[in-house]
Protein backbone atom coordinates (compact mmCIF):
# COMPACT_ATOMS: atom_id res chain seq x y z
CA UNK A 1 0.00 0.00 0.00
CA UNK A 2 1.43 3.44 -0.82
CA UNK A 3 1.02 6.32 1.30
CA UNK A 4 1.97 9.84 2.25
CA UNK A 5 2.00 12.44 5.35
CA UNK A 6 1.15 15.33 6.37
CA UNK A 7 1.03 17.42 8.63
CA UNK A 8 -0.69 20.73 9.35
CA UNK A 9 1.22 22.53 12.72
CA UNK A 10 2.30 19.31 13.63
CA UNK A 11 -1.51 17.10 13.39
CA UNK A 12 -0.03 14.41 11.22
CA UNK A 13 -1.65 12.02 8.88
CA UNK A 14 -1.90 9.17 6.93
CA UNK A 15 -2.90 10.15 3.24
CA UNK A 16 -3.90 8.04 0.57
CA UNK A 17 -4.71 8.13 -3.03
CA UNK A 18 -7.90 5.89 -3.17
CA UNK A 19 -9.74 7.13 -6.59
CA UNK A 20 -9.76 3.51 -7.50
CA UNK A 21 -11.50 3.12 -4.04
CA UNK A 22 -9.10 -0.33 -3.31
CA UNK A 23 -9.17 0.24 0.63
CA UNK A 24 -11.60 -1.45 2.59
CA UNK A 25 -12.91 1.51 4.91
CA UNK A 26 -14.58 -1.09 6.87
CA UNK A 27 -11.33 -2.73 8.42
CA UNK A 28 -10.97 -0.21 11.40
CA UNK A 29 -8.58 -2.68 12.87
CA UNK A 30 -6.14 -2.12 9.65
CA UNK A 31 -6.92 1.79 10.22
CA UNK A 32 -5.91 2.06 13.87
CA UNK A 33 -2.85 -0.34 12.88
CA UNK A 34 -1.28 2.18 10.26
CA UNK A 35 -2.31 4.97 12.80
CA UNK A 36 -0.36 3.28 15.84
CA UNK A 37 3.21 4.98 16.54
CA UNK A 38 4.95 1.72 17.37
CA UNK A 39 3.33 -1.21 15.11
CA UNK A 40 2.59 1.00 12.27
CA UNK A 41 3.23 4.58 10.20
CA UNK A 42 1.62 6.61 13.45
CA UNK A 43 -0.63 9.62 13.09
CA UNK A 44 -3.50 11.51 14.26
CA UNK A 45 -6.04 9.91 11.61
CA UNK A 46 -6.22 8.53 8.07
CA UNK A 47 -7.44 10.66 5.05
CA UNK A 48 -8.74 8.92 1.82
CA UNK A 49 -9.07 11.02 -1.06
CA UNK A 50 -11.62 9.38 -3.71
CA UNK A 51 -13.00 10.79 -6.71
CA UNK A 52 -16.74 12.21 -6.12
CA UNK A 53 -18.60 13.80 -9.37
CA UNK A 54 -19.14 17.73 -9.19
CA UNK A 55 -16.56 18.05 -6.59
CA UNK A 56 -12.69 17.98 -6.94
CA UNK A 57 -12.41 15.08 -4.79
CA UNK A 58 -13.50 13.92 -2.15
CA UNK A 59 -12.19 13.52 1.63
CA UNK A 60 -12.66 10.50 3.68
CA UNK A 61 -11.48 10.36 7.01
CA UNK A 62 -10.88 8.07 10.39
CA UNK A 63 -9.94 9.17 13.59
CA UNK A 64 -6.65 6.97 14.96
CA UNK A 65 -8.76 4.47 16.45
CA UNK A 66 -9.73 3.52 13.17
CA UNK A 67 -13.28 4.87 13.66
CA UNK A 68 -15.13 7.31 11.26
CA UNK A 69 -15.02 10.69 12.72
CA UNK A 70 -16.68 14.16 12.13
CA UNK A 71 -14.71 17.04 10.05
CA UNK A 72 -10.99 17.31 10.48
CA UNK A 73 -10.12 21.22 9.83
CA UNK A 74 -6.14 20.80 9.60
CA UNK A 75 -7.30 17.29 7.41
CA UNK A 76 -8.83 18.90 5.44
CA UNK A 77 -5.89 21.08 5.22
CA UNK A 78 -3.59 18.84 4.70
CA UNK A 79 -5.43 16.65 1.86
CA UNK A 80 -5.90 20.20 -0.35
CA UNK A 81 -2.23 19.62 -0.28
CA UNK A 82 -1.87 16.59 -1.46
CA UNK A 83 -4.42 17.41 -4.24
CA UNK A 84 -2.43 20.04 -5.47
CA UNK A 85 0.64 17.99 -5.23
CA UNK A 86 -0.78 15.14 -7.49
CA UNK A 87 -1.96 17.81 -9.78
CA UNK A 88 -5.89 17.39 -9.42
CA UNK A 89 -5.77 20.84 -8.44
CA UNK A 90 -3.74 23.95 -8.79
CA UNK A 91 -4.52 26.70 -6.26
CA UNK A 92 -8.27 26.29 -5.88
CA UNK A 93 -10.44 23.44 -4.40
CA UNK A 94 -13.99 22.50 -3.76
CA UNK A 95 -14.55 19.10 -2.18
CA UNK A 96 -16.90 17.28 -0.16
CA UNK A 97 -16.47 15.76 3.31
CA UNK A 98 -18.39 14.18 6.20
CA UNK A 99 -19.98 17.70 6.95
CA UNK A 100 -21.04 18.67 3.77
CA UNK A 101 -19.09 21.33 0.65
CA UNK A 102 -15.93 22.54 1.47
CA UNK A 103 -13.80 25.30 -0.39
CA UNK A 104 -10.13 26.14 -0.43
CA UNK A 105 -7.28 27.80 -2.13
CA UNK A 106 -3.54 27.40 -1.98
CA UNK A 107 -1.23 30.59 -1.49
CA UNK A 108 1.82 31.02 -3.16
CA UNK A 109 3.63 30.79 -0.05
CA UNK A 110 1.89 27.69 0.57
CA UNK A 111 -0.48 28.54 3.25
CA UNK A 112 -3.69 26.00 3.06
CA UNK A 113 -7.20 28.12 3.23
CA UNK A 114 -9.89 26.20 4.35
CA UNK A 115 -13.62 27.91 4.41
CA UNK A 116 -15.42 25.92 7.18
CA UNK A 117 -19.15 25.39 7.77
CA UNK A 118 -21.46 27.96 9.28
CA UNK A 119 -21.64 27.95 12.89
CA UNK A 120 -24.12 29.21 15.21
CA UNK A 121 -23.21 30.53 18.64
CA UNK A 122 -21.51 29.54 21.63
CA UNK A 123 -23.73 27.83 23.71
CA UNK A 124 -22.88 27.19 27.82
CA UNK A 125 -21.70 23.88 28.44
CA UNK A 126 -24.01 21.80 29.89
CA UNK A 127 -21.45 20.49 32.22
CA UNK A 128 -20.95 24.04 33.65
CA UNK A 129 -19.03 27.31 35.22
CA UNK A 130 -18.37 29.58 32.74
CA UNK A 131 -16.84 26.90 29.32
CA UNK A 132 -18.95 26.71 26.35
CA UNK A 133 -19.78 24.39 23.48
CA UNK A 134 -19.87 25.04 20.02
CA UNK A 135 -20.00 22.76 16.95
CA UNK A 136 -17.48 23.69 13.84
CA UNK A 137 -17.74 20.43 11.74
CA UNK A 138 -16.83 18.78 14.68
CA UNK A 139 -17.93 18.79 18.63
CA UNK A 140 -15.68 21.22 20.69
CA UNK A 141 -16.06 22.30 24.60
CA UNK A 142 -13.73 25.17 25.42
CA UNK A 143 -12.47 25.98 28.18
CA UNK A 144 -11.01 29.49 29.02
CA UNK A 145 -8.26 28.90 31.49
CA UNK A 146 -8.76 30.73 35.08
CA UNK A 147 -5.85 32.12 36.68
CA UNK A 148 -6.26 30.34 39.76
CA UNK A 149 -6.82 27.14 38.01
CA UNK A 150 -2.89 27.80 36.67
CA UNK A 151 -1.46 30.66 35.72
CA UNK A 152 -0.65 29.37 32.09
CA UNK A 153 -1.41 26.14 29.50
CA UNK A 154 1.89 25.32 30.17
CA UNK A 155 1.40 23.42 33.18
CA UNK A 156 -1.75 22.34 32.93
CA UNK A 157 -2.77 18.70 32.56
CA UNK A 158 -4.45 18.86 29.40
CA UNK A 159 -4.74 15.16 29.30
CA UNK A 160 -6.49 13.85 32.57
CA UNK A 161 -8.83 17.52 32.63
CA UNK A 162 -9.58 16.65 28.89
CA UNK A 163 -10.20 12.96 29.26
CA UNK A 164 -13.00 13.86 31.93
CA UNK A 165 -14.72 16.31 30.36
CA UNK A 166 -14.34 14.40 26.87
CA UNK A 167 -16.07 11.35 28.79
CA UNK A 168 -18.97 13.43 30.88
CA UNK A 169 -22.43 12.49 30.97
CA UNK A 170 -23.41 15.17 29.39
CA UNK A 171 -21.68 14.33 26.02
CA UNK A 172 -22.92 10.55 25.93
CA UNK A 173 -22.33 8.56 24.05
CA UNK A 174 -20.25 10.18 21.33
CA UNK A 175 -18.47 12.27 23.73
CA UNK A 176 -16.57 15.20 22.86
CA UNK A 177 -13.19 16.85 22.02
CA UNK A 178 -11.93 19.53 24.70
CA UNK A 179 -9.98 22.67 24.03
CA UNK A 180 -8.10 24.34 26.98
CA UNK A 181 -7.17 28.40 26.20
CA UNK A 182 -5.68 30.82 27.72
CA UNK A 183 -6.62 34.58 27.40
CA UNK A 184 -4.26 36.93 26.28
CA UNK A 185 -3.31 40.50 27.94
CA UNK A 186 -3.88 42.00 24.65
CA UNK A 187 -6.57 39.75 22.68
CA UNK A 188 -4.76 40.75 19.52
CA UNK A 189 -2.12 38.54 20.65
CA UNK A 190 -2.16 34.78 19.68
CA UNK A 191 -4.69 32.92 21.89
CA UNK A 192 -2.46 29.95 23.06
CA UNK A 193 -4.54 26.66 22.90
CA UNK A 194 -3.88 23.08 23.80
CA UNK A 195 -6.50 20.00 22.43
CA UNK A 196 -7.58 17.01 23.93
CA UNK A 197 -9.16 14.79 21.06
CA UNK A 198 -11.88 11.81 20.96
CA UNK A 199 -10.71 9.07 18.80
CA UNK A 200 -6.95 9.78 19.30
CA UNK A 201 -7.31 10.00 23.16
CA UNK A 202 -4.98 11.92 24.14
CA UNK A 203 -3.77 15.55 23.57
CA UNK A 204 -2.47 16.05 19.72
CA UNK A 205 -0.42 19.11 18.88
CA UNK A 206 -3.02 20.97 17.37
CA UNK A 207 -7.01 20.34 16.28
CA UNK A 208 -8.01 22.56 13.42
CA UNK A 209 -12.15 22.23 14.21
CA UNK A 210 -11.05 23.07 18.12
CA UNK A 211 -9.11 26.51 17.14
CA UNK A 212 -11.76 27.47 15.09
CA UNK A 213 -14.02 26.87 18.00
CA UNK A 214 -11.69 28.50 20.65
CA UNK A 215 -11.64 32.21 17.89
CA UNK A 216 -15.57 31.92 17.65
CA UNK A 217 -15.82 31.96 21.36
CA UNK A 218 -12.81 34.20 21.73
CA UNK A 219 -15.24 36.87 19.73
CA UNK A 220 -17.15 36.98 22.78
CA UNK A 221 -14.12 37.95 25.05
CA UNK A 222 -12.79 40.91 22.60
CA UNK A 223 -11.01 39.03 19.66
CA UNK A 224 -11.71 39.99 16.68
CA UNK A 225 -11.29 38.26 13.15
CA UNK A 226 -9.21 37.43 11.94
CA UNK A 227 -7.96 35.64 15.35
CA UNK A 228 -4.66 34.04 15.44
CA UNK A 229 -4.28 31.05 17.71
CA UNK A 230 -0.74 29.22 19.21
CA UNK A 231 -0.99 25.50 19.37
CA UNK A 232 1.97 23.51 20.47
CA UNK A 233 2.65 22.77 17.06
CA UNK A 234 2.52 26.24 15.11
CA UNK A 235 0.05 28.89 14.38
CA UNK A 236 -3.39 29.34 12.92
CA UNK A 237 -5.36 31.58 11.77
CA UNK A 238 -9.01 31.83 11.59
CA UNK A 239 -11.18 34.62 9.91
CA UNK A 240 -15.21 34.42 10.24
CA UNK A 241 -17.99 37.32 9.79
CA UNK A 242 -20.26 37.48 12.59
CA UNK A 243 -23.93 37.75 12.54
CA UNK A 244 -26.53 39.88 14.97
CA UNK A 245 -27.96 36.66 16.47
CA UNK A 246 -24.20 35.39 17.40
CA UNK A 247 -24.07 33.27 14.92
CA UNK A 248 -20.83 32.81 12.52
CA UNK A 249 -20.35 32.65 8.18
CA UNK A 250 -17.71 32.82 6.26
CA UNK A 251 -15.28 31.13 8.46
CA UNK A 252 -11.81 30.10 7.08
CA UNK A 253 -9.35 27.99 9.17
CA UNK A 254 -5.46 28.96 7.46
CA UNK A 255 -1.89 27.77 7.92
CA UNK A 256 0.13 25.39 6.69
CA UNK A 257 0.18 22.07 5.61
CA UNK A 258 3.06 20.03 4.58
CA UNK A 259 4.14 16.97 2.95
CA UNK A 260 6.58 15.00 5.32
CA UNK A 261 7.63 11.74 3.51
CA UNK A 262 5.77 8.73 1.75
CA UNK A 263 6.38 5.45 1.10
CA UNK A 264 4.53 1.77 1.04
CA UNK A 265 3.33 -0.52 3.81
Amino acid sequence: MQFHKYQGTGNDFIIIDDRAQAFDEADQELVARLCHRRFGIGADGLILLRNKPDFDFEMVYFNADGRPSSMCGNGGRCLVAFAKDLGIIASEARFLAVDGPHDARVDADGTVRLKMQDAAAPQSAETGGHDVFLHTGSPHHVHFLDPAEAPTLAGFNVFATGQAIRRHSAYAPAGTNVNFVEVPADPGQPWPVRTYERGVEDETLSCGTGVTAVALAASQRGATSPVRLSTPGGELEVAFEQHPNGGFANVWLSGPAVRVFGGEI
